[in-house]
């Protein structure tokens, strides 16, 4: 049986205005699978992630969810498919985690927000799911970067999306955090059958989380596989580091 396809890009250019920073990027992704962004900085990342969730627009080519393609669908549509996570989102003072979670059930709840009984069964698992119904009352605030990053993905899974994409979903976590932050992903892909696609600079994480990864490299994609890219040779290639520089030293 063929994979389910939830995201793609057909000969995709990305940047901004005129600047052309990304060119010729095609893919499928599939549901249910962990796929990592990686490349030197500087190199599209970001700037991929933000032309797939649609804060830019393609200078050419074109992004799909399932078979539509992205620049026809409403922003609620989107938000129903897709849920974004990006390093540095505001912590708002009087929000309560409960609040912030129930926060991404707007899709479903139209413009007054009032949530139904369905969306407050959508809360509490997704607060289970990720540890944080003890949570609830406290404000946002008042909790740990370790405890914020959990509520902000129990808010993305509230939406309920067959994609969820992350900028740096692990920076400023320590190694504890990191590896549950992880492994809540993790469970989200095979339980929930969600596509994951994020960046991340920690190589040995990519190592650990990813079923396919996609490098990234002066303005297009270097590579694309499983993890087996991410041997030393091809990645001193990747980020410019001669096989003499840094002797003893492996990258990963």
């Amino acid at each position: 049986m063929n994979d389910k396809i939830t995201l793609s890009a057909r000969d995709l250019s990305a940047g901004y205005g005129s600047r052309i920073v990304l060119s010729d990027i095609n893919f499928d992704l599939a549901e249910g699978r962990i796929i990592s962004l990686i490349g030197p900085n500087g190199s599209g990342k970001s700037t991929l992630l933000k032309t797939l969730m649609g804060d830019l627009a393609p200078l050419k080519g074109n992004v799909l969810l399932g078979d539509r393609d992205l620049g026809e669908l409403t922003r609620s549509e989107i938000a129903k498919a897709m849920a974004v996570m990006m390093t540095g989102n505001i912590r708002p003072e009087w929000m309560t985690c409960r609040e912030m979670v129930a926060s991404g059930r707007y899709p479903y709840t139209g413009l007054l927000g009032k949530l139904r009984a369905a969306d407050d069964e959508a809360v509490d698992g997704a607060m289970e799911l990720t540890g944080t119904s003890d949570l609830s009352s406290l404000y946002i605030t008042e909790i740990s970067d370790g405890q914020r990053q959990r509520v902000l993905l129990a808010k993305a899974i509230c939406q309920e999306p067959d994609i969820l994409i992350l900028d740096e979903p692990t920076t400023f976590l320590d190694i504890r955090y990191k590896l549950e932050f992880l492994n809540l992903l993790r469970l989200l892909a095979e339980k929930q059958h969600v596509t994951i696609l994020m960046s991340l600079h920690e190589l040995e994480l990519v190592r650990l989380v990813s079923d396919r990864v996609i490098c990234l490299k002066d303005g297009h994609m270097d590579a694309d596989g499983g993890t087996e890219v991410l041997n030393d040779v091809y990645l001193r290639k990747l980020y410019g580091i001669g096989e003499n520089e840094f002797p003893g030293y492996r990258i990963i």
